[in-house]
């Protein structure tokens, strides 16, 4: 099964990956949006993109742990399955109950099965694929990410200007569904882990174990967590808030217009990181870890840009522009930043810890994401007028981020050695 890198179920872990991620991208993409267009308001967006990622970091642990002691096969289905469950109860609810309540709640059970489902299928890559095919493993499933987050907005974009929300919702159940079905045919090596104690006492014991690895076997893995943690709260978060709010709101588009454009939007961000999960491939034996915080860097600085240009320009294409094509080049160099550390987590943690160890990074870098989006909206609706300001602080504080951890990425070369 480890002969090559596209066995028979690492294809299929691909092609469902695909099916489901490409529902993902559609729903993420037009619900907040919904939102948005009902009220115009960017600190509701803000708070109800923050209470999204709440069940997303209280879940990642547990999916970690369950990728460890359960097929992670059947993870997948269930969640896949749930997931079409969810978004079918919501199209069915929309219009018999409070609609900003019930988005929420949608929201935060969507976003919690994704921070579940993560786990498993990085998890899964190690068992697939052989070590020297990390690299290249971790680069198709970032390029399938990307490949359905490129279609997926452009689609919704278009979709929910021309029909609205309900065909969408209708859609994205059909994928979900079909994903499902199609994962119950991949075959996931598993070995059932041993344990004497009850479920609770369980969980604590493998979350503290994978906290002592991060913590003492491999304290730079801890160092750059916190790195991506203040990335991901002063960079990501504002990109999460200010395109949609930007796109819609404060540039002078016409209302359906501004909706295609922002899918339009998502779509170059999906294909910076299409276009950098392949580079991260081609170039896998090229690229150097210990450089990797050039990566950051060159995100941070990408950002001043899309300030000037709020400054310079009035026209509201020539900051459309602005703000993609940096948001692109952004994801790029960030797509190839995250390759880089999940191929060299996956190699350094031991088998019976990847999904937990895993599970702890994506618990403490989303942690960053609700608190940033809240304070994105609070900041956005307090300078409106001025955006540029908040966009110049966010690039500010995350290029003092990224060149203060430049060190800190050069101790990785050290420590695959180890």
């Amino acid at each position: 099964m480890k002969q090559q890198l596209f066995s028979k179920d690492f294809t299929l872990v691909i092609i469902g990956q695909i099916i489901s991620l490409f529902g993902n991208a559609i729903i993420r993409f037009a619900l907040p949006l919904y939102l948005l267009n009902l009220t115009g308001s960017s600190a509701l967006y803000g708070a109800v993109t923050a209470c999204a990622f709440i069940p997303a970091i209280l879940l990642s642990p547990i999916g970690g742990i369950a990728a460890d002691r359960v097929n992670k096969r059947n993870i997948m289905v269930v969640l896949d399955f749930f997931t079409a469950a969810v978004i079918l109860s919501f199209s069915l609810l929309m219009n018999r109950m409070n609609l900003i309540l019930l988005l929420t709640v949608t929201l935060m059970l969507l976003y919690g099965i994704a921070g579940a489902y993560q786990p498993s299928v990085q998890a899964s890559i190690p068992v697939l694929v052989r070590q020297n095919h990390l690299m290249a493993a971790n680069s198709v499933i970032n390029t399938i990410s990307s490949f359905a987050s490129l279609i997926g907005p452009v689609l919704g974009g278009i979709l929910y200007s021309v029909s609205g929300l309900k065909p969408i919702l209708w859609v994205c159940t059909i994928c979900f569904t079909f994903s499902a079905v199609m994962e119950l045919f991949i075959k996931i090596p598993f070995q059932k882990q041993a344990s004497d104690s009850g479920i609770l006492k369980t969980a604590k014991d493998d979350f503290s174990e994978s906290i002592r690895f991060i913590q003492k076997e491999k304290p730079v893995i801890g160092k750059a967590l916190l790195v991506i943690w203040g990335i991901n709260l002063f960079l990501a978060a504002m990109i999460v808030v200010a395109l949609p709010y930007l796109i819609t709101e404060v540039l002078t588009f016409e209302s359906s217009h501004a909706n295609r454009l922002y899918g339009y939007a998502e779509g170059a961000l999906a294909a910076g990181g299409l276009f950098g999960g392949i580079s991260a491939g081609i170039f896998a034996k090229k690229l150097t870890v210990h450089k990797s915080g050039n990566l950051v860097i060159a995100c941070g600085v990408c950002i001043f840009p899309i300030s000037l240009s709020l400054i310079l320009f009035s026209s509201g294409m020539i900051n459309y522009l602005v703000i993609t094509i940096c948001c692109f080049a952004i994801m790029i160099f960030s797509t190839i930043f995250t390759v880089q550390m999940m191929s060299f987590i996956q190699s350094e943690t031991p088998q019976n810890l990847i999904g937990k160890v895993i599970a702890v990074i994506l618990t403490v870098s989303m942690c960053a994401q609700p608190l940033g989006s809240a304070l994105y909206g609070i900041l956005f609706e307090a300078c409106r007028g001025c955006e540029y300001i908040v966009v110049l602080f966010s690039g500010t504080v995350s290029l003092i981020i990224a060149i203060r951890a430049k060190d800190i990425f050069k101790d990785f070369s050290s420590a695959s050695e180890s």
